[in-house]
């Protein structure tokens, strides 16, 4: 069995029309945190299924509806998805935690705004931080993520890049 998923962080706030055209043949989506408020939440549910954490720029609205860390198991797959995670070889304390506690090999974060994915030979884990998909920060390109879940592996990861932040109209 395959699950189509897409991975978001980063909106704080931010819809944008093109979430629909890619996520659209996704089984589910995962946000990362910094969601801004729960309009965008509730369209991405009307998307696809979605899972999510609450990011430091939460409230405790989305707070209450989301939690600091999301586990998912799926064939042989622990997932583990947070917020603020760190990077490879370099996690920050509570992620370490949970990485050593819940030994997963997939990791997904947000944060950064810097979208990375590689495999830290260290946890034997797939680090996947999908960017920023908002328009606040210092990022210049916004980012999601896409990838087939199979039960043993990942497959036809794809960064998908946005419009620049440059390129979207301006507040009026």
């Amino acid at each position: 069995m395959i699950k189509k998923i897409g991975v978001i962080s980063d909106t704080h706030s931010y819809w944008d029309s093109s979430f629909e055209k890619y996520f659209s043949i996704c089984d589910e989506i995962w946000h990362a945190g910094d969601i801004g408020n729960l309009e965008i939440t509730d369209r991405l549910k009307n998307i696809a299924p979605l899972k999510g954490v609450y990011g430091n720029i939460d409230n405790n609205e989305i707070r209450q509806e989301f939690p600091l860390n999301q586990f998912i198991e799926y064939g042989k797959h622990k997932i583990l998805i947070t917020h603020i995670g760190g990077k490879p070889y370099n996690y920050f304390k509570n992620s370490k935690k949970e990485i050593e506690k819940f030994k997963p090999n997939i990791f997904i974060c947000g944060h950064s705004h810097i979208c990375k994915v590689i495999f830290d030979r260290k946890y034997e884990m797939l680090y996947i931080n999908p960017g920023a998909a908002g328009i606040v920060g210092f990022h210049k390109v916004r980012t999601i993520i896409r990838f087939d879940l199979h039960l043993e592996s990942i497959k036809n990861l794809q960064v998908i890049e946005l419009k620049k932040r440059s390129d979207l109209p301006k507040a009026v």
